[in-house]
């Protein structure tokens, strides 16, 4: 009996983490009929939450919070950029990234807070940038994992180290009409790593698989 029942229990288990695993991306199924003439695609700052404890809220001021978060943000979007220049040189890209310099210059133009973002529609934001689609995320976790926003904690409330965990979600929306093409979902655990660009480079190893803008 038990030689039975452990195969089908393995069967099981392989196919709920199976699902769960497919479950943290989600593809657009008209992706390659309202990409298919995308040129350029901008990376935003991210949206970042971190969660401090109580004890260190009280020790930050609201300024030096909405700063660290905006500086981790930053990070998040430069670790992107980074992560995908160097896949473009490996791999076929169809679509080509605006340097985020030019973004976040444009976006300082308008007036545009990197840590109000939801504001504005993905639309209104690939107009301004004047591209075809937009990369936008939120970062949420209790502690930052740049070095800069890890060094500012540090500075205010003692606490230097990095960390992992919280969770991350990556959008790619159409510009013209604003539609959800790709979103990724990853819970952040330790075999991930700890700073911002490692856990960005090991999130997206897997996630750019499904990524149709890559032959």
């Amino acid at each position: 009996m038990k030689r039975t029942i452990l195969p089908l229990f393995l069967v099981v288990v392989m196919t709920t983490l199976s699902f769960a695993q497919s479950r943290e991306i989600y593809v657009n199924p008209e992706f390659n009929a309202i990409a298919k003439d995308h040129k350029k695609i901008a990376i935003l700052p991210f949206k970042t939450i971190v969660k401090l404890r109580p004890k260190q809220m009280e020790q930050m001021t609201p300024e030096q919070l909405a700063q660290m978060q905006k500086d981790e943000g930053m990070a998040v979007q430069s670790a992107l950029q980074t992560y995908f220049l160097k896949r473009k040189g490996q791999h076929n890209f169809e679509i080509s990234f605006q340097d985020i310099s030019t973004t976040n210059a444009q976006l300082a133009k308008n007036n545009i807070d990197p840590n109000q973002l939801e504001k504005y529609t993905p639309r209104e934001l690939a107009e301004m940038l004047e591209v075809d689609a937009v990369i936008t995320g939120i970062l949420a976790t209790d502690k930052p994992m740049s070095d800069g926003a890890s060094l500012a904690l540090g500075l205010v409330v003692g606490f230097y180290g990095p960390t992992n965990s919280g969770k991350c979600t990556i959008n790619i929306n159409d510009g013209a009409t604003g539609d959800l093409l790709w979103k990724y979902e990853k819970t952040l655990s330790r075999s991930l790593g700890s700073d911002t660009n490692t856990v960005i480079n090991t999130m997206m190893r897997k996630a750019s698989r499904q990524l149709p803008y890559i032959n």
